[in-house]
């Protein structure tokens, strides 16, 4: 007679299995869950198990971040944090960049990120000389779809006041008609982003070791704030081995999916990779292809101007040349994510996914589109008939509040990051903070979807979009792990389901909505494993 080995069973006040109801214990065996249910009867079954006592904690199942980038967030890292949080304004942002050129060589790039201009203040090329005029430097706008230069970074870049721009982005100038160091969606990205550049990005990567280095306190960081799963929504081959040899040196703790830039797509198929390829751990999710701008950014295509400033945003890529892209990915049988934020941008690419969908017939092969912010009723319905997945902001509203109905009206946003709408609609939802662009926190986006009020501000917006905070909890665990192709082994707590689970200090279902960010994460684990607390 074969005897099983017994299980370890976790017991805490409250199990949110998300699988049917309230459970008081988990048996786990080694990095999956074996039982789940009372915890007499888990004792009979398993007599001689070890326990480990929770106490008054609530666990819930590992949460799953569907939309996040986390090389550029380690990457990120390794330079100056120029966001709301770490400056009070552009004067302290300008004097953080200055003490950063006075210990940098001459010539040497000087990089920052997440500076928010409607918190922080407008930032100029001029700006930048003044502090730091023998280096070239670049500042990334929080939404990562523009940036602000100096002009010796324009002058490394080869940009001048006569350079054409390249096609889907734009070079922002002042009221003279001078450059004025913006760079704009593929201006920024064929210069920072080596997932989309064409021509080879033109800023000096980080060492190896440094960049494993940055990826190190990323994945902690994640980890702290109850984060399992992610899926880093644009990588490249080199990000791909970074990963690779991370997960080689043990570093690798969190489990990651991975959207291949459209770029380098041809390359992948030639060497056998498509979607699902890889194991639990780091696995191919599919292709990642963009339509239009950021919402923070205020470059997303709308059907109607936007309400602060007219015009209505920009296509990325041509029509054309995104057909074609959702054509090939669904003939060879992947699944695509495409970055659309506007209303007519997703119109865009609902119709090139209808176009495969009949021209190819690919029964069962769900795409994605990516952010989904600006949404209607022809929309949704579409999206149910096509089987498509959407991946909004979860924390869109927390992060940028009364802003959002400054830039796009309150009448709209009350069609943005629509969970509601699309749980009614029967569309599937996941969990996407888009961090570096977004909180990273996934119970920043849960209070964020329950109360949709601002942080900072407590603004309302678009509160007919409020959700429960039980569906705020599927959407950040059931939801991304569909939209990733895994829910077969992830989201909930149930037998033979990956263990992994979050030890939370308060049960979100009977705490005030309001300080559901700021319930405290005793644990994480991950394939049965703590890897925080």
């Amino acid at each position: 007679m074969i005897r099983e080995n017994p299980p370890v069973l976790f017991r805490a006040a409250h199990v949110l299995t998300l699988d049917g109801p309230e459970a008081e214990a988990l048996a786990v065996d080694g990095d999956r869950i074996r039982a789940v249910g009372d915890l007499a009867t888990l004792r009979s079954r398993f007599p001689g198990a070890r326990e480990v006592d929770l106490g008054a904690s609530t666990v819930v199942p590992g949460l799953h971040d569907a939309h996040v980038h986390l090389v550029n967030t380690a990457d990120d890292l390794l330079h100056l944090d120029l966001s709301a949080a770490a400056v009070s304004g552009v004067k302290d942002l300008l004097n953080r960049v200055g003490a950063r050129a006075r210990t940098t060589e001459a010539g040497a790039w000087i990089r920052g990120g997440r500076y928010d201009d409607a918190k922080t203040g407008p930032l100029t090329r001029w700006d930048l000389d003044r502090v730091a005029p023998a280096n070239p430097v670049i500042v990334v706008q929080v939404a990562g779809h523009w940036g602000v230069v100096n002009s010796r970074a324009l002058d490394a870049l080869g940009i001048g006041e006569t350079s054409p721009p390249p096609a889907g982005g734009r070079y922002g100038r002042s009221p003279d008609g001078r450059l004025d160091g913006r760079l704009i969606e593929r201006a920024l990205m064929n210069v920072v982003y080596p997932g989309t550049a064409r021509g080879g990005a033109a800023l000096p990567a980080a060492s190896p070791e440094d960049r494993l280095r940055g990826l190190e306190r990323a994945v902690g960081r994640w980890h702290a704030a109850g984060l399992t799963s992610i899926c880093d929504a644009l990588v490249a081959p080199s990000d791909v081995d970074l990963l690779r040899r991370a997960r080689e040196r043990g570093l690798l703790t969190l489990r990651v999916g991975m959207l291949l830039s459209i770029d380098h797509y041809d390359r992948a198929r030639a060497l056998g990779v498509g979607s699902g390829f890889g194991d639990d751990f780091l696995r191919f999710v599919g292709v990642k292809a963009f339509a239009d701008g950021a919402i923070g950014g205020r470059t997303c295509l709308l059907s109607e101007p936007y309400a602060d400033g007219g015009g209505h945003g920009m296509q990325t890529t041509s029509t054309e040349e995104l057909f074609e892209a959702v054509a090939t990915v669904h003939r060879n049988g992947d699944r695509i994510g495409v970055h659309a934020n506007g209303d007519a941008a997703i119109r865009l690419v609902l119709d090139a996914f209808a176009a495969a969908r009949r021209d190819f017939p690919r029964p069962g092969l769900r795409h994605r589109v990516e952010h989904c912010s600006v949404v209607d009723e022809e929309i949704l319905l579409r999206m149910k008939e096509l089987e498509a997945v959407a991946v909004p902001f979860a924390g869109y509203v927390a992060y940028h509040g009364d802003a959002l109905n400054r830039w796009y009206g309150p009448s709209r946003t009350e069609r943005m990051f629509a969970h509601r709408s699309f749980l009614d609609a029967g569309v599937t939802v996941a969990g996407s903070s888009d961090h570096p662009c977004g909180p990273y926190e996934p119970l920043v986006g849960i209070q964020s979807m329950v109360t949709r009020e601002g942080l900072d501000d407590g603004a309302p917006v678009g509160v007919s979009q409020r959700v429960s905070v039980e569906e705020a909890l599927r959407v950040y665990t059931i939801g991304s792990a569909e939209a990733d192709g895994v829910a077969s082994t992830r989201g909930r707590l149930a037998p033979g389901y990956a263990a992994d689970f979050v030890v939370l200090g308060e049960n979100p279902l009977t705490a005030d909505p309001h300080g559901i960010a700021s319930i405290p994460v005793h644990a994480t684990y991950v394939a049965g494993r703590r890897v925080h607390g």
